[in-house]
């Protein structure tokens, strides 16, 4: 059930591309003790962060009216912090007409065109139409978004010539401006594209399917390696099949399929208080173990080298290997899936960590409170770095 307000705003802020945060001041909104546990905002119950899309709704200014969506806010859900502006009470949003025909968030009130580039009327067509076959080029799949910056340093620390592409989709956050990990890894150059499928829209490229969207980032962006994942905002409900992250087995299916070499990034923690996500994630076993229906190279931390490695280190990582073993390949392999697990050194993976342009953080968490979850990302990236020849492009 939609629970919507309207408010004026008071102030416009600007802080990455695609998005506008706004302070709105409510005109109807809930009052007492429900509007004030709704509004997280310092400012008071009267008073709430929103966050607007231009692509869909235009530039606004200081002073307007606008509606709000207040859903997640008022729940003190994950799924942002701010309310989100639907509509604006005076003005209309004016855009360019787009070249094709392609609407995505459909049967939405705010379904929007785009030009794919399965359009009939697209200019990268032509290039999409002579290619079938992805020729073995890496796809990094992972299951939560966070994992993006990780997965990059790790190519970077490979290959930092490489040409990333992250192709995002339509499991959590729909509109690819959301991201500020995005917007920033564009910015520095550390992706060359993004790449919008399915439902999700706002990319620099936008694409029907997973499928569409693999080939053109070999096609029209000429990647090297692409990394596959899901928007901000995973969604999990404790059960073995339902989190959106599952959805990456559908990427592994689709990079196979077109002759790509599928990599898994592995959801990993050593602080998770939760037994279903310490060390390796149910959510990585189920989607390896039980519903990939097709091989993937699985990029694991060597064990370290020299005389005296770290005990607590060798562990864990030891612990990671047997829970693979025991739940991943040894299930994947009665159904004729043979998962390949690859020992990868880890010397500079955490350099190449602490120098990314993004901070990283996941499940609340950053490097130093769980260093885990991004050394392993990392090693899927470096992994689909050797896999890749930049030079042979």
């Amino acid at each position: 059930m939609l629970q919507w307000e309207r408010g004026r705003v008071l102030e416009v802020s600007a802080p990455w591309r695609g998005v506008q945060m706004l302070r709105v001041a409510r005109t109807d909104g809930p009052e007492g003790p429900e509007g004030r546990e709704g509004g997280t905002s310092t400012d008071g119950p009267s008073t709430v962060p929103a966050l607007s899309y231009p692509e869909l709704v235009g530039e606004i200014a200081e002073g307007e009216d606008v509606l709000l969506n207040a859903n997640a806010l008022r729940r003190g859900l994950g799924t942002g912090g701010q309310a989100l502006v639907v509509a604006r009470a005076g003005e209309l949003p004016q855009a360019q007409q787009p070249i094709g025909h392609m609407v995505k968030a459909r049967y939405t009130p705010m379904q929007t065109l785009v030009d794919a580039l399965d359009d009939p009327g697209s200019p990268h067509r032509a290039a999409l139409e002579g290619t079938d076959d992805l020729g073995g080029m890496p796809v990094v799949l992972a299951d939560l978004h966070s994992a993006l910056p990780a997965i990059v340093a790790g190519v970077r620390a490979e290959a930092p010539e490489a040409r990333i592409v992250y192709v995002m989709s339509d499991g959590a956050a729909l509109p690819a401006a959301y991201s500020r990990t995005v917007a920033r890894l564009r910015e520095t150059g550390d992706l060359v594209a993004c790449i919008s499928a399915g439902q999700a829209f706002g990319g620099d490229l936008e694409a029907v399917t997973v499928h569409t969207a693999l080939l053109g980032a070999k096609a029209v962006c000429e990647a090297d390696v692409v990394v596959l994942a899901q928007g901000p905002g995973n969604l999990g409900t404790g059960t073995a099949w339902g989190f959106s992250g599952i959805q990456a087995a559908e990427g592994l299916h689709a990079t196979s399929v077109l002759g790509g070499r599928p990599v898994a990034a592995l959801r990993v923690s050593g602080a998770d208080a939760r037994s279903r996500h310490h060390g390796v994630s149910h959510h990585s076993l189920t989607l390896l173990g039980r519903a990939a229906l097709a091989a993937a190279d699985v990029p694991v931390l060597a064990a370290e080298a020299g005389p005296d490695p770290d005990r607590e280190d060798s562990a864990f990582t030891q612990y990671v290997r047997q829970q693979l073993e025991r739940s991943v390949v040894e299930p994947a392999l009665s159904r004729g899936v043979g998962h390949r697990i690859v020992d990868v050194p880890r010397a500079g993976l955490r350099e190449a960590l602490d120098d990314s342009p993004v901070g990283l953080r996941t499940m609340g968490r950053g490097m130093e409170e769980d260093p885990w979850p991004f050394l392993f990302a990392a090693a899927a990236g470096r992994h689909a770095a050797r896999l890749a020849d930049p030079a042979g492009r």
